[in-house]
């Protein structure tokens, strides 16, 4: 997922759209403010008042808008700016939608937005779910580790109805690594925080296990304003579907709704805080840099041995 740098005319119509979408007629909320001025200081040549901004109509916007790709991610900061303070206006996400079609931009995850501002929450969630990372970890389980019976494998044992000890075994063997490798911090971060490994019950399916190796491999830490960072992360390296990461820490850490089959905090408006908004964008750029999707059926075993920095070097990741 690269991030795309707007010209300067572009810029400010994504700004005045940001505004137009989010705030309508009245003053932006604190998490879109954070946002805008962390997209200026950090994607664009601009140094704008947000507070004077014009708004701009939808078929206006079609017109500026033409770097190949922008419409596409500008769509998504909207959405991101709908969710970012809680759940969504109504009004807002009518604003959103107006736009989105303006500029033929036709992400999946409007439908998902549009449930939960209907307030069709079995509904948005399976919708959420058939496109997420839960789904991918689930198809890799198939693909390369087993069929059918290694995708039921993988979601039984993270519901802790089953145990493969031989594959638990080669993960708790990485506490036996040198002190410094990839393998041992990696052991370490998993016990120290009392997460289960694949083959455990209530582990991640291995398909899953880059999860916990993407903390310590970014650096990033388990509370809800880093696992927002380890989402933009992530969304930067995977090569399919990357704004389904983007979608999920938006819900969880904006909007505080959690669509997984796992409990989370409650939290909103998590952008608007210290300069959160500014390390996302640096998350996500910093994770477009690295050479191979984590993701997608990494073979991490080679890696594990390594010292933590050779590995970060081997990968692409930068401090």
């Amino acid at each position: 997922m690269q991030l795309i740098h707007p010209r300067d005319d572009e810029a400010l119509t994504c700004l005045r759209a940001m505004r137009s979408v989010t705030a309508g007629e009245g003053p932006l909320t604190p998490a879109v403010r954070a946002m805008m001025g962390a997209a200026q200081r950090l994607l664009m040549a601009t140094d704008v008042d947000l507070d004077t901004l014009a708004p701009v109509a939808p078929d206006e916007l079609a017109r500026k808008i033409a770097t190949p790709g922008l419409a596409d991610q500008l769509v998504g900061a909207l959405i991101v700016g709908v969710l970012a303070e809680g759940e969504p206006d109504p009004a807002a996400f009518a604003r959103l939608e107006a736009c989105a079609a303006a500029l033929g931009v036709a992400t999946p995850a409007l439908r998902t937005v549009r449930l939960l501002v209907e307030r069709e929450m079995l509904l948005c969630r399976l919708d959420f779910l058939r496109r997420s990372h839960v789904v991918d970890m689930v198809k890799d389980a198939y693909r390369h580790h087993g069929g059918i019976l290694g995708a039921a494998a993988a979601m039984l044992g993270q519901r802790g109805l089953v145990e493969d000890k031989a594959l638990a075994e080669r993960f708790t063997a990485l506490e036996r690594l040198p002190a410094g490798t990839l393998g041992h911090a990696y052991f370490v971060h998993c016990r120290s925080h009392g997460f289960a490994f694949p083959g455990e019950r209530g582990g991640f399916p291995i398909s899953g296990a880059y999860h916990d190796m993407v903390h310590v491999l970014s650096g990033y830490g388990t509370a809800p304003e880093e696992e927002l960072l380890v989402g933009g992360f992530t969304a930067g390296f995977k090569r399919s579907n990357p704004f389904s990461m983007i979608l999920l820490v938006a819900l969880l850490w904006g909007a505080g709704v959690n669509l997984l089959p796992v409990s989370q905090p409650h939290i909103t408006g998590t952008l608007a805080r210290d300069d959160n908004a500014e390390k996302f964008i640096r998350a996500i750029e910093r994770g477009s840099r690295v050479n191979t999707d984590l993701s997608d059926n990494w073979d991490f075993w080679p890696v594990l041995p390594l010292p933590l920095e050779d590995a970060r070097r081997r990968l692409g990741i930068m401090p």
